[in-house]
């Protein structure tokens, strides 16, 4: 008898898609549970919600310093920027030194595999899809 658990198991597991579902399911959670962690004190993941800095909503697509109604540093509205996977990460690890002049204290998450489940639960609550969107 419980050896049909791990023959189910192993028979998900070697369907193709599955394992690669699920483990993007697993990371989006740890993303959700790391940006309540580092990200939520400041920023809400919509609108919805009030948060000091813009929502996070949609992040993944937009233009830096676009968010209606938030009054953006001069330096972060100018840049030109948008939030690809790429720029995001650069953001996380050091967003002083990646746009001088922003009004966002230091956030410092370099830790690349936080990065990643934190990308990966912004690229959940974005409508766009994070792997059209050229890094």
């Amino acid at each position: 008898m419980k050896s049909v658990p791990f023959a189910l198991a192993a028979l998900l597991l070697a369907t193709p898609g599955f394992a690669d579902t699920k483990f993007e399911q697993i990371k989006i959670g740890a993303g959700a549970a790391l940006f309540d962690t580092e990200c939520r004190r400041c920023h809400a993941s919509d609108a919805t919600h009030d948060s000091y800095g813009p929502p996070l909503e949609n992040v993944i697509g937009r233009g830096a310093g676009t968010y209606p109604d938030y009054d953006y540093s001069i330096a972060l509205e100018a840049s030109g920027i948008v939030w690809t996977p790429a720029a995001l990460r650069a953001w996380m690890e050091d967003n002083t030194g990646f746009m001088p002049g922003t009004k966002m204290r230091h956030v410092g998450i370099e830790d690349r595999t936080v990065q990643d489940f934190i990308l990966a639960y912004l690229g959940s609550i974005s409508q766009r899809d994070p792997k059209k969107i050229s890094d």
